[in-house]
C-alpha cells in the first residue's frame, strides 16, 4: 500500500530532490510519518524515503520535518497522525519547539491578535500609557502591529521595548519607566501644577512666537533624546522587535508623510515624529528635515491594513471626534485650528476607510479576480475604539506640554479606567465583529 502510494506521490532521483520544497516533498513526508512505530521508522517509512531516491540521508531529512510537521496535515491524501513525545521528545506549537504545557495553560483561551493605532497628543500620551497597561494586564491579547506618532511613537516604542525584553510585565514597566523618567527630566517644579503649567515654562512658550528653536536653545539640549538613548535598545529592536512598528513623522519641505518601520528605528525616528517645529530643532535624517507626524498622520491607520494579518484594530484617541462648545476668544480659536489640523489627516482616513468598506459590502466581482483578494480584506476589518473625548477635551490645551508626574499618574488611570471599561463591555468582540461603526462616526 506504501508503495504504491509513494510512487504515485513522487518522482524517483533527481527531480524528487528539486521538488521537496512543495507538493511531492509534503507527500513523501506524510508517508513516511504515518507509517513511524515508536521511536524507530518502520518499512512503510523507510520504502517511502527509498522510492524519493534519499536513501540514508532521508533519515536526517525526515527527522528534521519531524519537528515542522509534527501535528499537522502535511499528507494531501489525508490527515496525518500527530507524532507521538517519544518521537522528538517535544511539544510543539505553531511548529516550534515549547515547553509542555500545565492542564491549567491548556483550559486558557489563545491570545487573539490585535492592531494598535496611537495617537499623538503630548502629555495626554499618559491615557495611552494607562490603556496599554490594562491590555498587557488583561493578557487576552498579542500585538501584531502599532503605528504611532508624537507621543504615541514614544508608547509604541517602549511598547515593543518592554515585550521583547521580558513580555507583558517588561512591557508595562518599559512604559512606567518612561513616563517616570519625563517627568523628573522637567526644568521646572510643576509637582502641585499638574494639569497647568509653571510660569516659567508659559513664558517660554510665549517666547516661541518671536525666536526659532536655535535662539532659544543653542546648545540643542534635549532631556527626551537622553531618556530615548537609555531607556530603547534600537539596534536590537530593529533586528528583534516582536511588533510591527510604523512610527509617522511629516517632510517638513514637502509636507509627505513618511512611516519608519522597524529596520529604520533610531532615536531620530522617534523625535522626528515627536517634533514641534516651533520648540524643536528639526530632526535630520538622512539629510531630509522631519516635523511632528500629527501634521499628515495622527496616526496612520493604512499600515496595519496592508502590511498586517491581523484583522481587528483599535484606535486610542486622544483628540476629541466631537466637542460640546465652539470656541469665541481669539486664543481659543487659535486652539481649536491647531487642533483640527492636526486631526484631519486622521479623519480624512477614516472616512476612505468608512467608504471603501461599504463599496465592498455591494462587492459583485467573482472571487477569481486578483482585486478581490483586497475586497475580502477590507470586507474583514473590525475597527474598535477606546476615547475620552469628555475627559481630554475638557483639559486646558497648555497641558500637553505638562511635566508634572502627578498629572502623568493621573491619566493613567483615567485610561486604565476607560480601557477595562472597553475590555468589560467589548472584549470579546475582538476576533468576532466590529465595535466602531466607521459611517456613523466618520461620514
Amino acid at each position: 500500500m506504501f508503495g504504491s502510494q509513494a510512487k504515485q506521490a513522487v518522482e524517483p532521483g533527481q527531480q524528487v530532490r528539486q521538488s521537496l520544497a512543495h507538493r511531492q516533498r509534503q507527500e513523501v513526508v506524510g508517508l513516511a510519518v504515518a507509517s513511524v512505530d515508536g521511536d524507530d521508522l518502520g518499512p512503510g517509512a523507510q520504502h517511502a524515503l527509498g522510492v524519493a531516491g534519499l536513501g540514508t540521508e532521508g533519515g536526517q531529512l525526515l527527522a528534521e520535518l519531524f519537528d515542522t510537521h509534527r501535528g499537522t496535515n502535511v499528507n494531501t491524501a489525508g490527515p496525518v497522525p500527530p507524532l507521538s513525545t517519544a518521537v522528538t521528545g517535544r511539544w510543539y506549537k505553531d511548529g516550534i519547539a515549547v515547553k509542555k504545557p500545565t492542564p491549567e495553560e491548556n483550559s486558557m483561551p489563545s491570545p487573539r491578535p490585535l492592531n494598535l493605532a496611537l495617537q499623538g497628543g503630548g502629555a495626554h500620551g499618559a491615557f495611552t500609557w494607562g490603556v496599554l497597561d490594562a491590555l498587557l494586564e488583561d493578557g487576552r491579547f498579542t500585538f501584531e502591529g502599532v503605528s504611532g506618532t508624537s507621543a504615541g511613537a514614544m508608547n509604541a516604542a517602549c511598547l515593543a521595548q518592554g515585550l521583547m525584553a521580558g513580555g507583558r510585565d517588561g512591557a508595562r514597566a518599559a512604559l512606567t519607566d518612561f513616563w517616570t523618567a519625563v517627568a523628573r527630566s522637567a526644568p521646572f517644579d510643576q509637582s502641585s501644577a499638574a494639569k497647568s503649567l509653571a510660569p516659567a515654562m508659559k513664558m517660554m512658550l510665549q517666547w516661541t512666537e518671536h525666536l526659532s528653536p536655535e535662539q532659544l536653545n543653542p546648545l540643542d539640549l534635549n532631556p527626551l533624546r537622553d531618556i530615548i538613548e537609555r531607556q530603547i535598545d534600537f539596534a536590537r529592536l530593529r533586528r528583534e522587535s516582536p511588533v510591527k512598528l510604523f512610527i509617522a513623522a511629516t517632510h517638513a519641505n514637502s509636507g509627505k508623510l513618511r512611516i519608519f518601520k522597524n529596520h529604520e528605528l533610531s532615536v531620530d525616528t522617534l523625535l522626528a515624529s515627536a517634533c514641534l517645529p516651533t520648540i524643536h530643532r528639526t530632526v535630520l535624517i538622512d539629510g531630509e528635515p522631519y516635523w511632528d507626524g500629527g501634521y499628515s498622520a495622527n496616526p496612520a491607520v493604512f499600515p496595519l491594513f496592508y502590511e498586517c494579518t491581523a484583522a481587528d484594530i483599535l484606535l486610542v484617541l486622544l483628540t476629541p471626534l466631537h466637542y460640546s462648545e465652539t470656541p469665541e476668544s481669539a486664543q481659543d480659536i487659535r486652539v481649536r485650528l491647531r487642533e483640527l489640523a492636526f486631526n484631519s489627516t486622521f479623519l480624512r482616513e477614516m472616512r476612505m476607510f468608512a467608504h471603501l468598506r461599504e463599496q465592498v459590502g455591494n462587492s459583485w466581482l467573482p472571487d477569481w479576480l486578483p482585486i478581490n483578494g483586497f475586497v475580502k480584506r477590507m470586507s474583514r476589518l473590525r475597527f474598535h475604539a477606546i476615547s475620552a473625548d469628555a475627559l481630554l477635551g475638557a483639559l486646558p490645551a497648555e497641558s500637553k506640554l505638562s511635566v508634572s508626574l502627578e498629572f502623568f499618574e493621573a491619566l493613567r488611570d483615567d485610561g486604565r479606567a476607560h480601557a477595562q471599561a472597553w475590555l468589560a463591555s467589548r472584549g470579546e468582540a475582538v476576533g468576532q465583529r466590529a465595535t466602531l461603526d466607521l459611517g456613523k462616526l466618520f461620514y
